[in-house]
């Protein structure tokens, strides 16, 4: 039955055509090969090229470019007809790019000399000169920067774009005092505001964002200029081309300007760690929105239906994100794996560090935007999470609470009451189900007056201490995290 999967199978080895035949074909003069004697093998070349993702540079590989030419007439070293001559024909290998008539080569490798050969087909020798004073190295090093910045701030924005989002939820259900069960094992705990729960995510979202925007500040150096590892005799001028393509400043060290990757480990990290929130957070709204649950009902628009079960709404979006987590990691642990046994300075390992930015970037921006999108249509069910929040004896710890103020030592207010819900349990009743002589049985100081303490309202109403879900405190939270974000 399975013949035909092996009859089409074809190894790696010999997918190697196929692929080259998606871009153009190679030649038979070897790049950079004034040693060597014969031209670099066909499936090496197709092994050593990283141009079928790092195309991805373009943009940002014309920018460091035009920079770079125009420090070098800045200084003396082209003359002000050859920096013209450079820079627009880098202008109109820009306009092809963009325009996606661009023909992108295999046997130029990458998209450095990609951009390069083309400028060269374009305006002829004077194009060799751009190289001067720079290497591959600190080309691709300025490019990747450049990207991993812009990816750390477009992905702080969003991020604070659903911290916009979750915050009205917050405000939204504020209120209402919208009451819902909060949980310690998975196990009914004590009841809490549905806008302490959004609030929560908040806080989790701001340091998720400022993560970023650390992290795009730690990586606003150019190390364009660095060469290959050693620095440059030609006197070039680091602070303006710097300057140029928006960096704080230049690296202070050549050799850890091309062979280090902690900027991007450190993208990585911080999409890892929102990974993990936007994981944890799918997997409540995954729990709240089953049956036996029944907290809330996720939007149409963000569910999909069965093949075969035509009852069923399942939380696709939630379960990717859920899923997408373990991506993230990936690429974080990918990188630190690849980077840990690289000497300085630069080694091939390093073409390694791309495509898990670009993946880790995809993700985030697609997982935080359709979170954007369908918390607001999300509908919470208000008495089904009032009711959850009050099974479960999620009350107990306000009876120890009221004991503990009368004088009882709480480790003893703990006993008793842990006694009163074992009295509870084992005849199928919640605490306010008990009467008078049993709670008076349990100590002397429980009547009729802790019935009161015994409500959800009063359990959420009295929990006053800073960052806690009493409205007044849920109250100055969302103020604050209000003036955070407008400030």
């Amino acid at each position: 039955m399975l013949n035909y999967i092996a009859e089409e199978f074809v190894p790696f080895e010999e997918q190697s055509p196929a692929l080259e035949t998606a871009l153009e074909p190679p030649v038979d003069k070897k790049l950079w090969g004034g040693r060597f004697a014969e031209a670099t093998d066909g499936l090496v070349e197709l092994f050593n090229a990283s141009v079928g993702f790092d195309q991805r540079l373009a943009e940002q590989d014309i920018q460091g470019s035009l920079a770079h030419v125009a420090m070098l007439g800045q200084v003396g070293i082209l003359s002000a007809e050859e920096v013209t001559q450079v820079a627009d024909g880098l202008h109109d290998v820009l306009a092809d790019i963009r325009a996606g008539t661009f023909q992108w080569r295999l046997d130029r490798e990458d998209v450095h000399m990609n951009v390069e050969a083309a400028l060269r087909d374009r305006i002829g020798p004077v194009a060799g000169k751009l190289h001067t004073a720079r290497s591959r190295n600190d080309q691709v090093a300025v490019d990747f920067r450049l990207f991993t910045k812009a990816a750390a701030l477009d992905l702080a924005d969003k991020t604070r774009a659903l911290r916009t989002v979750m915050l009205a939820e917050a405000e939204k259900h504020l209120a209402a005092e919208v009451i819902l069960p909060g949980y310690t094992h998975l196990q009914v705990a004590q009841p809490i505001l549905l806008s302490h729960w959004f609030m929560a995510y908040v806080a989790m979202l701001e340091r998720d964002e400022g993560r970023f925007r650390d992290a795009a500040a730690r990586m606003d150096e150019s190390p364009l200029g660095s060469s290959a590892l050693a620095g440059t005799p030609w006197p070039i001028d680091r602070h303006a081309t710097a300057a140029a393509l928006g960096f704080a400043r230049p690296t202070a060290n050549s050799l850890d300007g091309v062979g280090s990757r902690d900027f991007a480990m450190e993208f990585l990290s911080a999409g890892a760690i929102l990974g993990a929130h936007l994981s944890r957070l799918s997997e409540e709204l995954i729990l709240y929105s089953t049956f036996e649950f029944g907290f809330l009902t996720l939007p149409d628009s963000h569910t999909t239906g069965s093949s075969i079960m035509p009852q069923k709404k399942n939380p696709d979006v939630s379960e990717l994100a859920r899923g997408k987590a373990g991506r993230l990691f990936g690429n974080l642990m990918g990188l630190l794996t690849v980077v840990k046994g690289t000497p300085l300075a630069y080694n091939k390992d390093l073409q390694e560090d791309k495509e898990g930015v670009f993946d880790s970037y995809d993700t985030l921006s697609i997982v935080l935007r359709l979170y954007a999108d369908m918390l607001p249509k999300t509908v919470w069910h208000a008495e089904v999470t009032k009711a959850a929040a009050a099974r479960g004896y999620s009350t107990a710890t306000d009876v120890a609470d009221f004991l503990a103020r009368q004088g009882v030592p709480f480790r003893e207010a703990h006993e008793v009451v842990g006694g009163l819900v074992g009295i509870a349990s084992r005849s199928g009743r919640q605490l306010w189900d008990l009467t008078e002589a049993e709670l008076r049985a349990a100590h002397p100081l429980l009547g009729a007056e802790v019935a009161q303490a015994l409500t959800v309202e009063q359990s959420v109403r009295g929990r006053q201490s800073h960052g806690g879900t009493a409205p007044e405190r849920v109250a100055e939270a969302i103020a604050a995290a209000r003036q955070a974000l407008e400030g």
